[in-house]
């Protein structure tokens, strides 16, 4: 069999296997036990894993010559049939990130004790089978119904598993997500009616275009609809509100996957569809963007410096940490938007171990209050060892990926307004400041409070805890030392975008 073939397969599978893992617990839901439940889970999303793993060797090692998708394939089942598959340079890195991530939540909820894990586990692999395929399909309309696939089961778990303000969180998520949706929706439906493709295929769409392109007003009026409801749905400024208390309320693998993976989701269909369908429009829209995008990184930035409860401060830091990937958009370059891609798979992976080692420290602590806790370092060493790590592969340090993926927005930044690239320089300063604080706060110093009187019964992280981490970490450490298994195929892949800089 050829590789080609065997490589359509893997896609299939990275897809499909959560998703019937999640049917195949919901038909025998009765008889599933919370052990068997959890196996499932697992052995799902670590099939998603080896597949994205090995797709990910093979199209770095052997990127189609025009940057364009490999691996395309469209399976029948019962004479229906299924979305259209394939990976292409942007694409490529968020499944990989999305299998990570997944793989990663699923193994820190199998050691957890967590009621009704038939139900937990069956939205687990419902949700990574949506986001393997919002990554995968080259179809704008079924990306949007991935979508959506993934994102009901957050809303299902918070609601049953969630934390304090459980219910506000969800009304909130639910009010801004269903507008941001729709909005997105009617985006997507104008491009299709404008450019009158055959169908919603991202080829259909690009051969539709260059017959006849879209005027300036229409690139204008459909970049503005897309880039407001998958804004939106990335908690741009100023619609951002329902994000940190989201992440904040739900259950910590749930919380994972959304802040780590689906919240790119907005982001990606830009990189995806607007940018190279669009780009006047981004043109238009480039200046706006960057002064929104700032708003995220200074000041939600100043909002995370304010926080004392630890989830919070990571929630609201994924939100400012947004901004900067937008900013890269904004500046209208291959540079920009490569870093932007960069950025969100370093942010997937550092947000999501932040989430994981957040949990991890109030089970043992009880406690989210940062200054009541303290001293945790001579208790808990690898636990905080993993933070640290956590904490400087977010800032943006060197050999982690989030080093190249802001190196690169901030040199893009400089061509398109040295300004703008000092704010969001100023940015990353804030997020030194509130990260470091949290390390100082929650590890060194003296215990304090309720700490100090069981510290000593405090232990550190158990080997199902230390794994996820480890994968975490990584996936981190690997780009930051290998950031062209990335970057190698995006010049190409994004070169659409360079004609964006004869526009400004």
């Amino acid at each position: 069999m050829e590789t080609n073939e065997i490589c359509k397969i893997l896609l299939n599978a990275a897809v499909y296997t959560p998703l019937a893992g999640a049917v195949l617990a919901a038909v025998f839901f009765p008889f599933f036990g919370s052990r068997s439940a959890k196996g499932l889970g697992v052995f799902a999303s670590g099939v998603s894993l080896a597949a994205a793993v090995v797709l990910w060797a093979v199209y770095a090692s052997n990127v189609p010559s025009n940057g364009g998708f490999a691996f395309a394939s469209s399976p029948v089942i019962c004479s229906v049939e299924l979305p259209t598959l394939a990976l292409n340079a942007v694409s490529v890195p968020m499944f990989a990130l999305a299998a990570i991530v997944g793989f990663a939540a699923s193994l820190w909820a199998a050691k957890t004790e967590i009621g009704n894990a038939r139900l937990y586990f069956l939205l687990l692999m419902f949700m990574q089978g949506g986001l393997m395929g919002a990554f995968s399909t080259t179809n704008i309309m079924w990306m949007y119904m991935f979508h959506e696939f993934a994102l009901v089961p957050t809303f299902i778990a918070m609601t049953i598993w969630g934390g304090a303000g459980k219910r506000m969180a969800a009304m909130q998520m639910a009010i801004y997500l269903t507008l941001g949706a729709l909005v997105s929706l009617v985006g997507i439906i104008a491009l299709y009616m404008q450019t009158g493709a055959d169908d919603f295929s991202l080829l259909a769409v690009a051969v539709a275009l260059a017959k006849s392109p879209l005027t300036a007003q229409w690139q204008y009026a459909i970049f503005g609809l897309l880039l407001f409801g998958l804004g939106t749905l990335v908690s741009l400024f100023p619609f951002y509100s329902w994000a940190p208390r989201t992440y904040a309320a739900a259950p910590t693998s749930f919380a994972m996957l959304h802040a780590g993976v689906l919240k790119k989701f907005g982001l990606y269909v830009l990189i995806q569809v607007a940018i190279p369908f669009l780009p006047l429009g981004l043109g238009d829209w480039a200046k706006p963007l960057a002064v929104l995008a700032l708003f995220n990184v200074i000041y939600i930035g100043l909002v995370t410096m304010a926080q004392r409860d630890l989830k919070m401060m990571v929630s609201y830091s994924s939100v400012a940490h947004m901004g900067l990937c937008f900013s890269g958009l904004a500046s209208m370059s291959v540079l920009g938007v490569g870093g932007a891609v960069l950025l969100m798979f370093g942010h997937g992976a550092s947000v999501a171990l932040m989430f994981m080692l957040s949990n991890a420290i109030v089970n043992k602590t009880g406690q989210w209050d940062m200054l009541k806790m303290g001293g945790l370092y001579k208790q808990t060493p690898v636990l905080a060892s993993f933070f640290l790590a956590a904490t400087l592969a977010s800032l943006g340090l060197p050999c982690f990926a989030n080093f190249w993926g802001e190196l690169t927005i901030l040199a893009s930044l400089w061509n398109f307004s040295p300004t703008v690239c000092a704010l969001g320089a100023t940015g990353l300063i804030i997020s030194a400041i509130y990260g470091l604080r949290a390390m100082a706060n929650v590890f060194m110093g003296k215990p304090s409070g309720e700490i100090a009187k069981k510290f000593d019964s405090i232990s550190d992280l158990s080997l199902c805890e230390k794994i996820p981490a480890i994968i975490l970490l990584a996936a981190l450490v690997f780009v930051g030392f290998c950031p062209k298994s990335i970057t190698g195929a995006l010049d190409e892949n994004l070169s659409a975008v360079a004609t964006l800089t004869q526009s400004k």
